[in-house]
């Protein structure tokens, strides 16, 4: 695989319109030629989606899914009309990604709505730990842009590979599905619900709780 670097990235954004991260895996499967990273893009729907970035979403879905009865998930998937709203291809969408944050436990849609506190915070964190495994100090920052990188997978939902085929990331799915609904679709927001979480369990001693039974039966 072809090195790519970010002034590469950069010209074939600049030409396409397509994300960074899309350009750069185009650019790399493609040995860095132009051409054939434009035509991979095309193909994958990818410079049409990006076209259509700009339009302004207000219809759509809220989509709901609980797993026995223990996690339950809404979320919202919003469209340019309430035709598209009404699709089953856009419906299905919808239902996948509400099954994927169930699973994958996402906390943010997003890497923009990190809060910059949490990022520093976890770049301390991996600084710290890169430092006791004595990494040079040179080295720290490059090794902490891939720390950050593995951090967005794990924690905002579009940059999750998806749980059906972690091949592919979350935002891929949404690209793909616009190329084919050929409207704009974007996921504004999600809530996930555990049972207990957050709650404090009270937790005994099996032995004791065995005496106290015990105990409670001779009394009566």
């Amino acid at each position: 695989m072809a090195d790519v670097s970010a002034a590469m990235v950069k010209e074939l954004r600049e030409k396409t319109g397509a994300g960074m991260m899309d350009c750069k895996k185009a650019l790399a499967q493609n040995g860095g030629d132009f051409a054939k990273a434009e035509e991979w893009l095309r193909k994958q729907g990818i410079t049409g989606a990006a076209k259509k970035s700009g339009r302004t979403v207000a219809e759509g879905l809220v989509g709901a899914y609980v797993h026995n009865g223990k996690v339950g998930v809404l979320v919202e998937v919003n469209c340019e009309t309430d035709f598209v709203a009404r699709n089953e291809d856009f419906q299905g969408l919808v239902k996948e990604l509400a099954l994927h944050i169930a699973a994958a436990a996402p906390q943010y849609v997003r890497r923009e709505e990190v809060p910059p506190e949490v990022l520093e915070r976890e770049k301390d964190i991996e600084r710290t730990k890169l430092r006791e495994q004595k990494k040079p100090d040179a080295m720290i920052e490059k090794i902490l842009t891939g720390k950050m990188e593995k951090f967005y997978e794990i924690s905002c939902l579009l940059d999750q590979p998806w749980v059906k085929d972690d091949k592919k990331k979350i935002h891929e799915l949404v690209t793909e599905a616009v190329a084919k609904i050929g409207e704009n679709i974007a996921v504004r927001r999600f809530a996930r619900f555990v049972v207990g979480e957050g709650i404090e369990k009270k937790k005994e001693d099996l032995a004791a709780e065995v005496a106290k039974t015990v105990a409670g039966a001779k009394s009566s």
